[in-house]
């Protein structure tokens, strides 16, 4: 690979050629402001406040988007440079709402940063502000383009990285504003709801439409029986919102935290998880013996689920039938807990802790509803539950550990493994080995479907059959997989979706400002977990076997069908 000399504030670095500015500053120590800049995705130069002095340059340039070359002389931090950055931010202030107190990004937003880091002090330009009114039209997603800064990396991710498109720039001049074509409202389009959009916004211009108010009024409601489940991403993503490190694990105290707001019981999704894939398995033999539609696809991500219903509808009879596990458990929650305590299952509210802002959506399938009811009746994010936990004064890291209540607490490694993209299908390979060949697995880490790559593919050797599995993860990796099954090329059994870029670990609902850096770190937690569980292999469930006996029958049983699966169905692309 061809290299570059050049001089950044007066030390002589090499890199590769084709690099950045801003890329070649990073790597020697010097730290460039940005806004717009994301890292993977096609620079934009917009927002400016990367700009730096070249020697010989007439005018500023914006590191982000600006190649190195040999030679080159530059200078990241001058007079002129943090005057330009200043004049930058203070128009940006300008046109912004001056409510950082009562903003849901208060503390945790890059534009108050910057401004900090700026010293800026006061805001010299006056006059005419842009005026918009929020858009709280989607149940998974809040737009207020009142506090947007325009940087448009919104607009990339949704585009590059999902492949959906559901907002770009609109109008022009001052009047520029991010938004859905034609000003339509964000939940007549095919927005899928993922919040990867909220994940990237780096200012409160895109957050979650927020469930907290609703949920206190249930758990100070006597007559309420308030139910609480958590995902598995959710104990390796909570600590960072008080100040922990990513990676940090922290299951016990989430069930102590929510014990103490107020839940009356807090059960686990994993216990789901590991029920998704008893189902899951049966389901994946039944349409291998009987030649049914193959490749199986996973139906876990319900912003993947939504992907598929708007641009791949031909393609439904390759979903499995399978609910989500979060969904699978509020309806066991309404059904046989519910009948196991006498209680009525309108008095139940199920609130389901996860890292995902789709499933905030996917609450509203009336598809999915359970004797009458809503199964889950609100989804907190990690954000949304942190803050209730501060709320609560609750001081969360030297919180005692405790265990999720039974009956619907118990889980195995293959559950915790869900949060990372490839963990269903190595789950599902764990259970589905065992029901094709009867025998266990020797070994059941399928190292060949982990880690953060887009796509990832396997064969996998299960008694005398090879199976051949895709993983991937971000909707524009799905849409390879897609187009080969559409084009009936696809040489795979099985195939495993998560609409978030790494899975849940990176998910819509988790901590603002993850990098790939922290979504390893969550991995390797949640792998960690796995390792050190009794049960590895979700069939080997004491809890799961004891529901099938006392009261689904067996996988794939009437009553199992009508409580777990689901359909889906054709939506417009719009």
């Amino acid at each position: 690979m061809p290299t570059v000399d050049l001089t950044i504030n007066g030390r002589e670095i090499t890199v590769e050629a084709g690099a950045t500015i801003l890329q070649a500053a990073r790597l020697a120590g010097f730290q460039i402001p940005t806004l717009c800049y994301l890292s993977g995705l096609s620079p934009t130069g917009a927002c400016r406040v990367c700009v730096v002095e070249v020697e010989g340059a007439r005018t500023l340039v914006p590191s982000c988007a600006f190649p190195v070359a040999d030679g080159m002389i530059v200078r990241t931090h001058t007079a002129r440079v943090r005057a330009a950055r200043t004049a930058i931010v203070q128009l940006l202030l300008a046109n912004h709402p001056q409510e950082c107190l009562t903003c849901v990004r208060n503390g945790d937003c890059e534009l108050q940063t910057l401004t900090r880091e700026l010293n800026i002090r006061e805001i010299p330009f006056q006059g005419e502000r842009r005026l918009a009114p929020v858009d709280s039209s989607s149940p998974a997603i809040e737009r207020d383009p009142e506090k947007c800064i325009l940087c448009g990396r919104c607009v990339r991710v949704c585009q590059e990285i999902q492949n959906v498109g559901a907002i770009s720039f609109t109008k022009r001049g001052f009047q520029s504003e991010v938004a859905p074509a034609y000003d339509r409202q964000l939940d007549i389009t095919s927005c899928v709801n993922c919040g990867q959009c909220i994940i990237q916004c780096p200012t409160g211009a895109l957050r979650e439409h927020s469930s907290v108010r609703r949920v206190w009024e249930w758990l100070q409601d006597p007559n309420m029986h308030v139910v609480a489940q958590t995902a598995p991403a959710v104990r390796v993503g909570i600590g960072e919102m008080f100040g922990a490190a990513p990676g940090g694990i922290y299951t016990g105290q989430l069930v102590t935290a929510l014990s103490n707001i107020g839940f009356d019981r807090v059960f686990d999704t994993n216990f789901a998880a590991d029920l998704t894939i008893v189902e899951e398995a049966t389901e994946l033999v039944r349409r291998v013996k009987n030649n049914e539609p193959l490749p199986m696809i996973t139906s876990c991500s319900p912003g993947w689920i939504k992907y598929c219903e708007h641009y791949y509808p031909d393609l439904i009879p390759h979903l499995s039938t399978c609910r989500s596990p979060h969904e699978m458990l509020g309806a066991l929650i309404k059904s046989y807990y519910a009948e196991q305590y006498g209680i009525f299952p309108g008095n139940i509210a199920v609130v389901s802790i996860m890292p995902c802002t789709a499933k905030k959506f996917e609450t509203e399938r009336p598809e999915l509803e359970t004797n009458g009811f809503p199964s889950v009746d609100a989804v907190l994010t990690v954000r949304e539950v942190a803050r209730m936990i501060k709320t609560a004064g609750i001081d969360f890291l030297n919180l005692p550990p405790r265990d999720f209540d039974n009956p619907l607490g118990t889980s195995t490694g293959a559950a915790d493994i869900f949060a990372s993209t490839g963990g269903v299908m190595e789950a599902a390979l764990r259970t589905a080995a065992f029901y094709l060949t009867g025998k266990e697995l020797a070994n059941v880490d399928f190292r060949d479907v982990r880690g953060l790559r887009g796509i990832k593919e396997a064969r996998i050797k299960i008694g005398d059959m090879e199976v051949n599995v895709a993983v991937a993860s971000g909707l524009a990796n799905a849409k390879v997989l897609m187009d080969q099954i559409r084009k009936g090329e696809s040489p795979y059994t099985f195939i495993e979706i998560m609409g978030c870029p790494g899975g849940c670990i990176n998910g819509g609902g988790m901590p603002q400002g993850s990098n790939v850096e922290t979504v390893r770190a969550r991995m390797r937690a949640i792998y960690t977990i796995d390792q050190t569980k009794v049960y590895r292999r979700s069939h080997q469930n004491p809890a799961i076997r004891k529901l099938y006996e006392e009261y689904l029958g067996e996988p794939g049983s009437e009553r199992a069908h009508h409580l777990l699966h689901t359909t889906y169905m054709a939506r417009e692309r719009s």
